[in-house]
């Protein structure tokens, strides 16, 4: 087969693909980090290029997306075009922009009980007189009597003690976990020990690295989850991995770089070794947590939606490929469900609504919504597809939280807006859109359905100054927050009917799930005492606009308490507590899984969460 090659002059990058090749293949294949929201499903719009030399072949339905403008500059769609001679083209959307990704929570006291010890011993020389084994010789040093016999070692290991006790003179420092020693070190390196805990998000991976002995935090670090340039989302994700061959693979070996690379980061941001580092903490929702081990995710997509495993699990590193010390354990967090993950163990434990007196609800909207309602009496979960809309994939001038992205927007004596970075605008994110939709809502541009009135029906007097933004779109009206001249992109940034209807699928599954839980628990909303937002969308979001649209029940608006990234206050407790990481298998036990779609009036309470009220 004839090849072709592809020059991707934005990166100074060439390859040569076979014909037929599409756009997206090609990129994916040159290693350039570039978003696809959809994972290549062509349904977003979003992965833009531009040819500047060569013949391509594209499907008309790309024009669906592209306005006439943009297809006489030659814009095309990565997903759609295909290659049949060599060509140049100029990448739109590279992913070489800061994300505003949330690493700080609210913390809480605990008793700081690390899982892996280190001990300084001096093991007994041997003579011609003393023939005791290496091992028994270390295992006496360490422990007396029958808890030395009941000491673990692998092969491993023992293949280490007689050259490392030699060498050391004897002296050495016995690394263990519980009754298991995981190796030896020459002298005295018990004043060192370090680990690090990973939030695994869709989106995002946070990782904190920590002095074990003290809890201080060493440093944090993130990156956008390298496994987003094949889906924004995870039935995705999921789709990648069924769909493209070595797809689980490809998925798995692209998140343990990105926390290898996390590793490396951090580590020298504390200037310490990664050979210091002994434990890590690992929780995310089902579908990342099953990517970062290497399991197939495909039935937590398939009714009934069942994980491979979702009890905690205490693996060694090397088995996994990840870069700290060789003896050093990976503690995996337990799942609830296919779609309520270790990330949701990890908030309950950070927020403790185990403990609980009074019934609380968390609300975590991320690229999938999990909610939790109750308190230490009982606990009910469910988890939303809410995330494209609020992450910006299926909205026409939608994208991440990033540097260009408008983040709030006021409706006052005019319209105003900020935007990540101070820049030019490039587009809007969940924050920005929950504000622009709100204020569409209350000044009366769209009715309770979320339908755009004709301007002469609006009646509000407070929105006559905003009749002007309202433009004709695709046939129907649209609301221009930015016109094409102030932008990054030389396109205008809209809020659609499309748009606003994505919204309220999103919005309806989150305030259905808060209802049918109140409904399942028993309760009036007047009974939760207090709503913990966690997660980037939570932190960012103006509360007011949440409440007025009834994404959260308007009684709830002043009871509303931010914790920010709560699943990495979580993971951070089961690194530093055995005991609280002990607590995680309890607490995903104690959580009833509440399952909306089966749910009796899940369609008509859905229905009537989608309106604006």
């Amino acid at each position: 087969m004839e090849k072709y090659k592809v020059n991707f002059q934005s990166v100074g990058r060439m390859i040569e693909v076979p014909g037929g090749t599409t756009v997206m293949k090609a990129i994916s294949e040159a290693g350039i980090d570039f978003d696809f929201p959809c994972g290549g499903g062509r349904r977003c719009g979003k992965c833009r290029f531009r040819i500047l030399e060569g013949a391509i072949q594209s499907d008309h339905m790309e024009r669906e997306f592209l306005s006439e403008k943009e297809i006489n500059e030659g814009i095309h769609l990565a997903c759609f075009t295909e290659i049949y001679s060599d060509i140049s083209v100029e990448l739109l959307r590279v992913n070489d922009v800061k994300h505003q990704i949330l690493m700080a929570a609210e913390e809480r006291s605990m008793r700081i009980e690390p899982h892996i010890t280190k001990r300084y011993i001096e093991v007994k020389k041997p003579s011609l007189g003393d023939h005791q084994s290496d091992w028994r010789r270390l295992r006496e040093s360490l422990f007396q009597g029958e808890h030395a016999a009941a000491l673990d070692v692998q092969i491993p290991v023992l293949n280490q003690i007689p050259e490392t006790l030699r060498t050391a003179q004897y002296h050495i420092t016995a690394i263990t976990y519980g009754r298991q020693i995981l190796g030896i070190e020459q002298q005295d390196t018990t004043k060192t020990l370090i680990g690090m805990a990973f939030d695994i998000g869709t989106t995002t991976i946070v990782g904190f690295l920590i002095d074990l002995y003290s809890g201080k935090e060493l440093s944090v670090v993130s990156t956008l989850n390298p496994q987003a340039k094949f889906g924004a989302d995870v039935i995705s994700r999921i789709s990648y991995t069924e769909q493209e061959k070595n797809g689980l693979e490809t998925l798995h070996f692209e998140v343990i770089k990105g926390i290898n690379r996390l590793i490396k980061e951090a580590a020298e941001k504390a200037d310490i070794n990664v050979e210091d580092i002994y434990v890590v903490t690992i929780a995310g929702n089902t579908c990342m947590h099953h990517l970062f081990l290497g399991l197939n995710p495909r039935y937590i997509s398939k009714s009934p939606y069942i994980p491979t495993i979702s009890d905690p699990l205490v693996l060694n590193a090397e088995s996994l490929h990840i870069t700290i010390n060789k003896t050093g354990k990976i503690l995996v967090l337990p799942n609830i469900a296919g779609f309520v993950g270790a990330d949701t163990v990890a908030v309950l434990l950070a927020t403790e609504m185990d403990r609980s007196e009074e019934i609380k609800l968390v609300v975590d909207i991320g690229t999938n919504g999990e909610i939790v309602l109750g308190s230490k009496h009982k606990l009910f979960t469910c988890s939303c597809a809410a995330g494209p809309a609020f992450e910006g994939a299926q909205i026409s001038s939608g994208m991440r939280g990033a540097i260009g992205a408008i983040d709030h927007v006021v409706f006052g004596e005019e319209l105003e807006y900020t935007v990540i970075g101070q820049v030019k605008p490039q587009g809007i994110c969940g924050s920005g859109l929950l504000d622009a939709i709100a204020g569409l809502s209350e000044m009366g541009i769209i009715n309770e359905k979320g339908k755009f009135l004709h301007p002469d029906k609006i009646t509000n007097a407070k929105a006559e100054v905003f009749k002007s933004h309202i433009i004709q779109y695709e046939g129907t009206y649209a609301f221009l927050l930015a016109d094409e001249e102030i932008t990054a992109h030389g396109r205008p940034i809209l809020i659609t009917q499309q748009d606003i209807r994505e919204f309220q699928l999103a919005k309806g599954a989150m305030a259905a799930g808060i209802n049918i839980l109140m409904e399942k628990y028993g309760i009036s909303v007047e009974e939760i005492k207090e709503v913990l937002l966690a997660g980037a969308f939570g932190n960012y979001m103006n509360p007011h606009s949440a409440c007025s649209l009834g994404l959260i029940p308007k009684e709830l608006e002043g009871k509303i308490k931010n914790v920010g990234n709560a699943a990495g206050t979580g993971a951070k407790l089961a690194l530093l507590s055995a005991s609280e990481y002990g607590r995680t298998a309890n607490i995903a036990d104690a959580v009833e899984f509440v399952e909306l779609g089966s749910y009796p009036k899940f369609s008509t309470i859905f229905a009537r969460s989608m309106n604006f009220k």
